[in-house]
């Protein structure tokens, strides 16, 4: 393996030099650099034409040019990168940093959330295939893929922020209102679970009457504008969590897993209370030190109850743990929501441009809310076009591998269905969409575009846009090389995944 990943770097980078003496060239072909300048009628107009010739060093030929950046990136071994300035002097270095930063915030959590959603959701239709909920799914999955991003991103700032801002004013739902998301909710799950028609009936009946009734209330007690959960609401939402996390991983007929689970709840609920006044007004050190100890209070809950099956408690414990301190999260972010509308933009919370608000001071939730809230309607919008290929992806990998001999043996010999699809399929099915994933991140991390220019995003695409335009090739430079080293990254990353998921691929 280590053979094969040092010929895979050597190749990568061979490929990477290559197509950088590639984009260069034709970056610096691309249109004249002094064009702006040459129809100024600005007096000191051939002292700029000067000083812009001096930065991009256009009296030099192109391959000392490209040899000056390629000298830069070599010295990032030792720590100290010169990407060069752009055409304004401007140090391309601190012009990448901001753009990754807000490209990062907004593609990673897009992905998790399409990955988490998108194979669920196509486990799931591949087990209802042909079903009711199969045909939703599939028509909205394609509707989602093919909707074009910039027509989608406009509905999103229209319901999603204009709208939802001029609600939250004054928030009230109708009965019929609160009655049809309930419907809709009702039969979204029943169909997901499945069964017989008295088994759908009575679960979209109960996930009716559960939802109307928390609308209801909600909408009585003016939740929308003052929400809070509680350490009620926070105890009930983990160890469901636990039991499901359990069920789906070794039944919750394997009592030592389930009590490891139970026990790394009971410890987050007395965390909850010892540190609360650490989460009252954390920072982003203690937040993240708090879950580093949830980790390992999940660790010993799972070696200690674990027994046989010491591995699987200590995952599900640290699964558990990690949903229980989300939901912290959600449940502290949640009681500064009152304050928040209280003191931003004339209490419109969700903005329609830019990645967070200019000078705000406020807690360190309020804050947390101002960054939230900025990057809902970009996340939303990549997650549910991503969400489309993977459930897509995963449906066909999931019905392909049930039909292999191995998992027809699975069943014959009387394994639990729980156990055929979570052990057996579920594991080979995630071998070609490691693939896509790795394919993704990457492409998201160049920036999505379309989306950062319509929500009016800084990141890795403006950047790249912005050099294109200004025949300016140190920002496009500084762009293909995190893109280009990213690909290298999550392809080997998915490399290593193969030899994790299928053990014949190490030999």
């Amino acid at each position: 393996m280590i053979k094969f990943i040092l010929r895979r770097l050597g190749i990568s980078s061979l490929v990477l030099l290559g197509g950088s003496v590639l984009m260069f060239v034709l970056t610096i072909n691309s249109g004249d650099p002094l064009a702006d300048l040459r129809e100024s009628n600005d007096p000191n107009r051939d002292s700029l034409i000067a000083q812009r010739i001096n930065n991009m060093g256009l009296d030099d030929p192109w391959y000392e040019r490209y040899g000056a950046w390629l000298a830069g990136v070599g010295r990032c071994v030792v720590g100290s990168c010169d990407l060069g300035v752009n055409r304004a002097g401007i140090p391309v270095i601190d012009l990448l940093g901001n753009a990754a930063a807000a490209t990062l915030r907004l593609v990673i959590l897009s992905t998790l959330l399409a990955i988490v959603i998108g194979i669920g959701i196509g486990i799931l239709t591949a087990i209802r295939q042909y079903s009711g909920f199969d045909y939703i799914v599939t028509f909205f999955a394609f509707m989602m893929y093919s909707l074009p991003v910039f027509w989608a991103a406009v509905l999103l700032k229209e319901y999603g922020a204009i709208r939802f801002n001029d609600w939250i004013v004054s928030p009230d739902l109708a009965l019929w209102q609160i009655a049809l998301v309930a419907l809709v909710l009702a039969v979204v799950i029943a169909g997901a679970l499945g069964g017989d028609a008295r088994r759908r009936l009575l679960t979209g009946g109960a996930t009716f009457l559960f939802v109307f009734a928390a609308m209801f209330y909600f909408d009585a007690v003016d939740w929308y504008r003052q929400p809070a959960l509680g350490i009620g609401v926070v105890a009930v939402a983990s160890i469901g969590a636990a039991l499901l996390i359990v069920m789906l991983s070794s039944g919750l007929g394997n009592k030592n897993v389930l009590y490891a689970a139970l026990t790394t709840v009971g410890a987050g609920i007395v965390s909850y209370f010892v540190f609360s006044s650490q989460l009252g007004e954390p920072t982003w050190g203690v937040l993240f030190g708090l879950f580093a100890v949830a980790i390992v209070i999940a660790v010993l809950s799972g070696a200690l109850w674990g027994g046989y099956s010491r591995t699987m408690a200590i995952w599900v414990s640290v699964a558990t743990a990690t949903v229980m301190s989300l939901v912290i999260v959600v449940d502290q972010a949640l009681s500064a929501w009152a304050g928040y509308l209280g003191s931003v933009r004339n209490g419109r919370p969700i903005s329609t441009i830019g990645a967070e608000t200019p000078n705000y001071d406020g807690t360190f939730w309020q804050e947390f809310l101002d960054k939230g809230t900025q990057l809902l309607l970009p996340t939303i919008l990549l997650t549910l076009v991503s969400v489309a290929s993977y459930s897509r992806y995963t449906r066909s990998s999931m019905l392909e591998v049930l039909e292999q001999d191995y998992v027809r043996t699975a069943r014959s010999k009387g394994l639990s269905e729980r156990v055929v699809i979570t052990k057996h399929a579920f594991r080979n099915a995630l071998i070609p969409i490691t693939t896509i994933v790795a394919f993704d991140f990457a492409g998201l991390i160049g920036g999505a575009v379309l989306t950062e220019t319509v929500f009016g995003w800084k990141g890795m695409g403006e950047l790249f846009r912005t050099g294109l335009v200004q025949v300016d090739p140190a920002p496009v430079m500084a762009f293909f090389l995190v893109t280009g080293t990213a690909a290298v990254v999550m392809n080997m990353l998915a490399d290593i995944a193969y030899a994790f998921l299928d053990p014949r691929i190490r030999r």
